[in-house]
């Protein structure tokens, strides 16, 4: 049975009509004629006969580009402003964090108006008054600096406070969404005028500070992460005391993460800071000068989760007595890193304040001997170990601790010389069989002489570190050669060594 086309049934196809191309180019060819007629029509806006270029970037407006240049690839981003000085206004418009190294760039206004938006300032290379174009280069642990021999006598050349003050001044002008910052030798002064106007400050990081200039600090209110470095060997010279870590605790009570370096003080200070900062999460100590006696102020960090020392040539030679010590209730984790562990007494005070911890981490500390570690044992709640670098442990000591964890479910051990391979014993054998999370690269020059046993090579010469080049001269059949040594990582021994030798008749 034939059945008839209805004529409604066209329309249950949309865009049927698109698939004949002469019928669409007629279509396009009398819209745009009615449009240059209604535009010839209009007497107030003039006939314009160039066809406008959709694909030039130039017609969009701010809003959009800024859109579009938001979702370009962060590798991309900044080679968007040489296509044009609109495109480089917009990308300023982008940026959020930005250094500071030009003082005057900052003073004259033209960090405002290069970038409108920022959030994160970092003006502590900028705060350092430096001859240009010298070679020779100075690494800090807070940045890089080009100084001459002068240096070793003079110190670095820092900006005066005044100076410093009337930058921050122009900075809290310009950006009062300002949420992080960092500055070198401000006054009380300076931080006021960040303090009245970035009342949103969440981050500071203040070098050579002083007592006094803490009295500025205590008046950001939602400041929750603060640095704070008072002396630096060779650099320069600032004194935080007690009087300045009680003006901080009682201002800055919303304080989440704070670290002291260089800085003074003794139990009073710190029991401030644990009576008034009740979400303090984490504390960092690195270098601190403060006084015999205060680590047992810690027990009044009630929220405390992370504790932290580095590079600290002694915790507490005084700790006082151990029934007396108390305990970080909150505590998860604590971190020694570059630090003097040679009294066995204030190690062990430091033990039984943080034994409640699940996690240790020792990253190489000296003086971390077998009778040192051992007092760790009451400890019982440590589920993850990691040692690096720790040259005079050895496998008793880490045995005579790691028995009493029962609850130990991840062990590292790095570069240990004194770890042995073959003296581990069965029962530890079955111990690391069990755990969750286990790494062993305990004796590095044991793995790197069994790898290359056999090849004749690692013979001559010495390993100084990984990835250098180093150059050595030796005699072979009485001729000169040299002797290129590359040093490659290896996941099982760190070093790899190769060595491409020359004969000296290839000179002649």
């Amino acid at each position: 049975m034939s059945q008839k086309t209805s004529p409604n049934l066209s329309l249950n196809k949309p865009f049927s009509w698109f698939k004949k191309t002469k019928t669409l180019n007629n279509f396009i060819f009398s819209m745009k004629l009615k449009n240059s007629q209604f535009k010839s029509n209009n007497l107030d806006q003039p006939i314009n006969n160039k066809t406008q270029n959709l694909d030039d970037p130039n017609h969009l407006t701010d809003e959009i580009l800024i859109k579009i240049l938001s979702r370009v690839p962060q590798v991309h981003k900044n080679q968007n402003f040489l296509v044009s000085k609109q495109w480089l206004n917009l990308q300023g418009r982008l940026v959020r964090s930005v250094r500071v190294l030009d003082w005057d760039f900052l003073v004259s206004g033209r960090l405002f108006t290069r970038f409108p938006n920022l959030v994160h300032v970092d003006l502590i290379h900028g705060c350092f008054n430096l001859p240009k174009n010298l070679c020779v280069l100075l690494n800090l642990d807070f940045g890089s600096f080009h100084v001459d021999l002068g240096f070793l006598n003079d110190g670095l050349c820092v900006l005066s406070a005044e100076e410093v003050d009337l930058g921050l001044k122009v900075l809290a002008n310009g950006f009062p969404n300002l949420r992080k910052l960092g500055v070198v030798n401000a006054s009380e002064i300076g931080l006021l005028s960040i303090g009245e106007e970035c009342l949103i400050l969440q981050e500071l990081e203040l070098h050579l500070c002083n007592d006094r200039v803490l009295c500025g600090v205590a008046v950001f209110q939602n400041l929750q992460i603060l640095k704070l470095v008072g002396s630096v060997d060779g650099v320069y010279d600032g004194l935080v005391s007690d009087v300045g870590l009680t003006i901080l605790a009682q201002g800055c009570k919303r304080l989440v993460k704070l670290e002291l370096k260089g800085c003074g003080g003794s139990y009073d200070g710190i029991k401030a800071i644990g009576q008034c900062c009740h979400m303090l999460e984490e504390l960092s100590f690195s270098d601190h000068r403060i006084e015999d006696g205060w680590l047992s102020a810690l027990s009044y960090c009630d929220n405390l989760k992370t504790l932290r020392f580095v590079s600290c040539k002694s915790i507490d030679r005084s700790p006082g007595i151990h029934k007396d010590m108390g305990v970080c209730p909150a505590l998860e984790r604590l971190h020694m890193e570059k630090c003097q562990l040679r009294q066995k007494r204030s190690v062990r005070a430091l033990f039984l304040l943080c034994r409640s911890a699940r996690e240790l981490v020792f990253k190489n500390c000296w003086g971390l001997t077998d009778d040192i570690f051992g007092t760790g044992n009451v400890c019982r709640r440590v589920k993850s170990l990691s040692l690096e670098r720790c040259s005079r442990l050895t496998i008793e000591g880490l045995a005579s601790v790691i028995f009493y964890w029962n609850e130990v479910e991840s062990l590292s051990v790095t570069s240990c010389s004194n770890i042995k391979d073959s003296e581990v014993t069965p029962e530890l054998a079955k111990l690391f069989s069990v755990l969750k999370k286990f790494t062993w690269k305990a004796d590095t020059r044991s793995l790197l002489s069994a790898s290359l046993d056999g090849t004749g090579m690692g013979k001559r010469g010495k390993i100084f570190g990984k990835s250098a080049s180093i150059l050595l001269l030796s005699n072979i059949y009485d001729g000169f050669a040299f002797a290129v040594a590359d040093l490659f990582f290896l996941s099982t021994c760190e070093f790899h060594v190769a060595f491409w030798t020359l004969d000296s008749e290839l000179f002649h």
